[in-house]
């Protein structure tokens, strides 16, 4: 004694591209696309739908979050070695007198380019200095 119930039938206006990838996805399935259509709207209406959803959207933020943790540390790492830099180069770096310094701006095109292709070949070829600087390292090496 099974009941049969039998399906209503509905119309639907669907935009080519989204018809496109209903019988793209139901070709790959080997599945008609009533079925496809069918199993769509009962996913989207189900009670636990707005769960899923929620719980994809929850990843997605602590992905974002951890990604931002991860910029912050390295800006932070840059923005500390460029100051350790500059203190170090001021202290270390004598004044030039007059006619040396002259020398010097004229050199320090010369410089800035070695300086970036340096950089590039830095960037390129890794490590990165953030890979360099351990995230546990204690204030206790000087500062």
């Amino acid at each position: 004694m099974t009941s049969s119930r039998k399906k209503t039938k509905i119309s639907v206006y669907l935009d080519p591209e989204v018809m496109q990838m209903l019988a793209d996805f139901s070709a790959r399935r080997d599945r008609s696309q009533s079925m496809v259509a069918e199993a769509a709207i009962a996913s989207f209406l189900s009670p636990d739908d707005a769960e899923r959803r929620e719980a994809v959207l929850a990843r997605r933020l602590d992905q974002i979050d951890r990604r931002i943790t991860r910029l912050e540390r390295d800006v932070g790492i840059s923005v500390e070695s460029l100051a350790v830099f500059i203190r170090f180069w001021l202290a270390t770096t004598p004044a030039l007198p007059e006619p040396a310094a002259k020398a010097a701006r004229a050199k320090a095109g010369d410089r800035y380019e070695a300086f970036v292709s340096a950089l590039g070949r830095r960037l390129s070829q890794g490590p990165k200095l953030r890979q360099e600087v351990s995230e546990d390292v204690e204030g206790g090496a000087g500062g």
